[in-house]
């Protein structure tokens, strides 16, 4: 009997253990998003538009190069040119970046590359009526967008 009664013991210590370990399980879950965002590494600040394009100029499109940085394509409607800037989200050490701007037919690409502390560009296209290919690149990352942004043809009478 002795023996009935300590496996009835030990049956309830083991069964009250893991009711207590369930009943702390959800305030265990619930805290653990918000020690993970106690850890987290704060985001770089993305990079803005500089306005190194020239009166005139709008952003029209964008495309983020990893963590690194944003490359703007502009367009200035009285003008009818295309402008491309790479900007880094932290301007520093002077690192290999590039602006590239191009369309297809007839080829044609303006690209300004090198090291540079902020920013690459601006390179500058008139690209009336054409679709243009456009990318960024700092230290080996790179982004942009081929055969985008397409003018209406009749721009280009």
């Amino acid at each position: 009997m002795n023996n009935i009664r300590r496996a009835a013991a030990i049956g309830a210590a083991v069964t009250a253990t893991a009711c207590a370990a369930v009943a702390l399980a959800p305030a265990a879950v619930a805290a653990e998003p918000a020690a993970q965002r106690a850890t987290a590494a704060p985001k770089a600040a993305a990079a803005q538009y500089n306005g190194v394009c020239g009166s005139g100029y709008a952003v029209v499109n964008s495309a983020q190069i990893g963590t690194k940085g944003t490359v703007f394509l502009t367009y200035n409607s009285a003008t009818g040119k295309n402008c491309v800037v790479t900007v880094r989200n932290k301007p520093g050490k002077a690192v290999h970046m590039t602006a590239s701007l191009g369309f297809a037919s007839p080829t044609t690409t303006v690209t300004d590359t090198g090291y540079f502390t902020t920013y690459a560009g601006p390179v500058h296209l008139d690209a009336r009526g054409l679709c243009v290919t456009w990318r960024g690149e700092i230290s080996g990352e790179v982004a942009g967008k081929n055969g985008t942004n397409c003018g209406s043809l009749a721009a280009n009478r």
